[in-house]
């Protein structure tokens, strides 16, 4: 019964629940769209350990982010690969370049190379039924990513470039793969990244490290720390937030994004519960009528609670079909929202509990509605 009074109360006055309602959408919109942004930047921060199927790496003393590396020799490997409880160990470099478009024009780049006989750092996401090992093994090619086709001029396999001067051909293609600092990941083998980085053949920016089945990855990593004092070892997911918290809080980008998303929070739940407490105001003439006609105030409160429990149910649907919308637009752009399953339920969560402390903000006033003003 008070579900039904709440539900009639509250549309009503259709102008003022549309009101409300949009009040509500936008709260969820807005948290929703910069709290996914801040997540994507995170997660593309991470991408490169994240994605590598790496158990350990092994850096340069020094390297905050996978993305600017120091160099290394190559014998690192061969000193990780002598350490129990490691099965494999590989070369692998990263690092940022120049690639030259036919018309002449620069763009940055970060460069990728791996062997193709690797098991670990290979290309992810690749495109359509095809083997990253065996692109890999052209002469001259490379891997891009179709999101960004036209920033790098790319329109289809086989086209020609030049990375450092040094000749590139596009052998094949990932999808998705997204970068924060708008360059373009570019993949190829270990030999020709050597070479289009006019580096020498014993140049590395990482070794990556697959433990033993049933080796203690904690325990692998301090022996591994303890045979190359002179070098920096990680887990993989170490190394993965280690570099997410460099771009986070060091850098210009992360901080605009953690301050856009903390804003949009206040920002909505202010929006919220403004719009609520307005709603509730604007009916006291109806709630004197009820407390006119015998309605106790645990009566009223009950039903302004159900009002607000309704108008957060029905708005959280509404925004976060909108949000899923804008996810699913966005899904080709190179900084994309990301909406996880758990970021859905915590926006449900916000939403009504913003909803409520708004309704319990508004029932001071109730406390002091004078039944007689009906009669008035």
């Amino acid at each position: 019964m008070i579900a039904l009074i709440a539900w009639r109360t509250l549309t009503h006055d259709r102008t003022r629940f549309a009101v409300t309602l949009i009040g509500i959408v936008f709260s969820v919109v807005l948290v929703g769209m910069q709290v996914g942004l801040l997540l994507n930047f995170i997660n593309t921060t991470s991408i490169i350990p994240t994605s590598s199927q790496a158990d350990i790496f092994v850096t340069a003393p020094g390297v905050s982010s996978a993305e600017i590396s120091t160099p290394q020799n190559e014998r690192r490997r061969y000193q990780v690969l002598g350490v129990p409880g490691v099965a494999v160990a590989e070369s692998y470099i990263v690092d940022f370049t120049f690639w030259k478009r036919p018309n002449g024009v620069r763009e940055s780049v970060i460069l990728i190379g791996v062997a193709p006989g690797a098991s670990m750092g290979l290309p992810w996401l690749l495109e359509g039924d095809v083997d990253g090992r065996r692109l890999l093994e052209f002469p001259d090619g490379v891997i891009v990513d179709r999101l960004y086709f036209e920033k790098l001029g790319v329109t289809g396999t086989g086209e020609m470039f030049e990375i450092n001067g040094v000749r590139a051909r596009v052998v094949g293609f990932t999808k998705g793969v997204r970068t924060f600092v708008q360059s373009p990941y570019i993949f190829t083998s270990l030999a020709n990244a050597r070479r289009m980085m006019g580096m020498g053949d014993k140049h590395i920016s990482y070794v990556l490290v697959k433990a033993e089945p049933g080796v203690a990855i904690a325990k692998l990593v301090a022996d591994i720390q303890a045979h190359i004092p002179d070098s920096t070892v990680r887990t993989t997911r170490d190394f993965a937030h280690g570099s997410s918290y460099y771009w986070l809080f060091t850098t210009g980008a992360g901080a605009s994004l953690i301050i856009s998303a903390v804003l949009g929070i206040l920002v909505g739940c202010v929006v919220v519960t403004q719009t609520l407490y307005a709603n509730t105001i604007d009916r006291l003439p109806e709630y004197a009528t009820l407390r006119a006609i015998g309605g106790g105030p645990g009566y009223l409160y009950s039903i302004v609670i159900g009002q607000a429990a309704l108008a957060a149910l029905i708005g959280y649907l509404i925004g976060i079909a909108i949000v899923l919308v804008l996810v699913y637009l966005g899904r080709d752009a190179s900084a994309s929202p990301v909406m996880p399953p758990w970021l859905m339920g915590a926006l449900a969560v916000n939403t009504f509990a913003v909803c409520l402390i708004a309704a319990t903000v508004s029932l001071g006033r109730l406390n002091r509605i004078d039944p007689a003003q009906v009669f008035k």
